[in-house]
């Protein structure tokens, strides 16, 4: 679709080109704490041993298939701008694109870690590139009596905390939470948090790989060395406040329920028994997870196939197409909402 003319999404400017949905390559990631339900999940014959993390839409994907093959999210979002990334978000971050969607699967228990909010992140860790990390996640699936570390138990301080770190007794200060599958958990920046063992998630994030590891059960790499923890710097940027609250999903209609919604993204969840005729706006392209059943994405003339583990983004100038499930689908849409 390279040099179109023609928009479809109302309150674009004219001259901007539509682009076609953009299916990405998976960045697959093992880590020593990763599990063998994901490769499984998402039907891979060859995934890694203890694989982790499936980053599903990153700026440094590549597109599959069609006129951007080859090239990466950021190469196109930084030729096409606001017809890609939407009119909101360009006001914010340009022709970034702001947001990494990912699968996670936790057969042993995460570090307990924190990450910083863009103030801190922009001023002590510019080099990065990176803004804030405040995330969202669904549970796909939990075993019995499965549960996350959000937050603290009460309120704290600084000198407390690193108390508790130094002597041995973090785990009395951290808020234990049971999940189970369809939860939604909002983690801002500055939580203190961890996902345990015997969890799949989908989560939605700010692009931002910062993580300052605060506890890591003593564990050691490949190399026999600890891991490294970052705590002068989790010191620094730990909400030592009120323990977080958990969000109260809002039922929309038509199978559409608001998970949770922040400046920087909105996650919902569509469950669909019908095909549905939808479009995207100007402001925010949308970012789309099958997380069960089968549903053909049809634009155009074209059928983007979607099984259960994938994901597709939908420029903001797409427009008008129809979601048309294999009897039922869930997925979940995310984009960048008014208060971004």
């Amino acid at each position: 679709m390279k040099g179109a003319e023609r928009v479809s999404a109302p309150g674009l400017p004219h001259h901007m080109p539509t682009i076609p949905p953009l299916m990405l390559e998976r960045r697959l990631d093992s880590r020593i704490w990763g599990g063998h339900q994901l490769g499984a999940w998402l039907g891979l014959d060859d995934a890694p041993s203890k694989l982790a993390e499936s980053w599903q839409v990153y700026e440094h994907n590549r597109v599959c298939g069609g006129p951007f093959a080859g090239q990466t999210l950021a190469e196109v979002a930084a030729e096409y701008g606001a017809a890609l990334v939407g009119t909101r978000s360009f006001a914010r971050y340009g022709a970034e694109f702001p947001l990494l969607a990912k699968f996670i699967d936790a057969a042993d228990n995460l570090s307990v870690q924190v990450h910083p909010d863009d103030e801190y992140a922009h001023r002590e860790a510019a080099a990065s590139g990176f803004h804030g990390k405040t995330e969202a996640w669904y549970i796909l699936r939990a075993e019995s009596g499965a549960e996350i570390i959000h937050g603290l138990a009460r309120p704290t301080d600084r000198a407390t905390f690193a108390a508790a770190v130094e002597n041995g007794t973090l785990m009395n200060l951290l808020r234990r939470v049971p999940v189970k599958a369809g939860d939604t958990i909002f983690v801002p920046a500055g939580t203190v948090h961890a996902i345990n063992a015997g969890i799949l998630l989908f989560e939605i994030q700010q692009k931002s790989d910062l993580t300052y590891r605060v506890y890591d059960y003593d564990r050691r790499d490949d190399q026999g060395k600890p891991r490294e923890l970052h705590l002068e710097q989790a010191l620094e940027v730990i909400d030592y406040g009120a323990p977080s609250q958990d969000v109260r999903p809002q039922l929309l209609g038509e199978g559409r329920t608001l998970l949770v919604e922040c400046p920087y993204f909105a996650m919902e969840r569509w469950d669909l028994s019908a095909a549905r005729e939808v479009a995207t706006a100007a402001e925010s392209f949308e970012l789309l997870t099958v997380i069960d059943g089968r549903v053909d994405l049809i634009w155009e003339r074209a059928i983007y196939p979607l099984q259960a583990g994938a994901s597709i983004v939908l420029p903001a100038s797409l427009g008008a197409y129809c979601l048309q499930p294999a009897a039922t689908a869930t997925i979940l849409r995310c984009y960048v909402p008014s208060g971004g």
